[in-house]
């Protein structure tokens, strides 16, 4: 199973996005607090279209909640910082996926990649930029993920 995690994100159309993409490909997209939109706001929505209904969402209070049950399973941190790039890590023998991303004014606290520097990956970009809209970063690594699968899915 492929997991989307975003640690307090700011921007409702960006989740909205990012919703669409993990309705998409069947992923799973766990939000966690504090995020400063309702999932139930419009921009959200219509980023979603008409298949918001289909959405697979999971709310977490704080990142040590989602740690204290997911801690131990194959999570992936996405940062600039990261020496190493997505596509040099093998996803193919992995179940259950955690793809784990900070928010967009300033990506994932210090201490998270402290606690993961062996999970740590980043997406290549031109210095002339900060950083990718996170709804991009999100897609490019998704469908990185699924083409190292073989995209084995019967939607196929």
């Amino acid at each position: 199973m492929l997991n989307i995690v975003l640690v307090n994100p700011e921007i409702p159309q960006n989740a909205g996005n990012i919703l669409r993409t993990a309705i998409a490909t069947e992923a799973v997209v766990h939000f966690i607090r504090p995020f400063s939109f309702s999932l139930d706001q419009a921009h959200l929505r219509r980023a979603c279209l008409d298949y918001y209904p289909k959405r697979q969402v999971v709310i977490w209070e704080s990142v040590e909640d989602f740690l204290k049950e997911n801690g131990e399973k194959e999570l992936f941190l996405f940062t600039k910082k990261a020496k190493k790039i997505y596509t040099d890590t093998d996803y193919r023998d992995k179940k259950e996926i955690f793809l784990v991303f900070g928010k967009e004014s300033s990506g994932l606290d210090p201490s998270l990649l402290l606690k993961y520097p062996d999970r740590l990956l980043r997406i290549p970009t031109s210095s002339s930029v900060r950083s990718l809209n996170l709804s991009n970063a999100v897609a490019i690594s998704v469908y990185e993920v699924l083409r190292q699968k073989g995209f084995d899915k019967e939607w196929l």
